[in-house]
């Protein structure tokens, strides 16, 4: 039985796994950053300081959007780290946010 070279499985190079670990550690900084600063932006919205909140809101907004679309730029494994970087972000934010008073 012969092992056919177009179903082998690659492994991807170093490089693509330092690309990885940047991106899962850089999505958890991301996700921390911008679930954290979500309070402020609602304290802002219910003291009536709205253009402040907009700002700041709209702010966090686009640099998510900036940071996926870096990690769309360095392909799908790069991408899918960030994502759960950020998805465990917001996960400890959220545990850390339900036990304060």
């Amino acid at each position: 039985m012969a092992l056919d070279a177009s179903k082998a499985v690659t492994v991807p190079e170093p490089l693509v796994w330092l690309e990885v670990i940047g991106a899962l550690v850089g999505g958890f900084v991301l996700g921390l950053v911008h679930f954290g600063t979500l309070a402020s932006v609602s304290e802002d919205y219910l003291a009536g300081r709205t253009t402040r909140a907009l700002a700041l809101h709209l702010l966090r907004m686009a640099v998510m959007v900036a940071a996926l679309i870096g990690l769309v730029q360095l392909g799908a494994m790069p991408l899918l780290a960030g994502a759960l970087g950020i998805v465990a972000a917001r996960a400890v934010v959220l545990r850390r946010t339900r036990r304060e008073p």
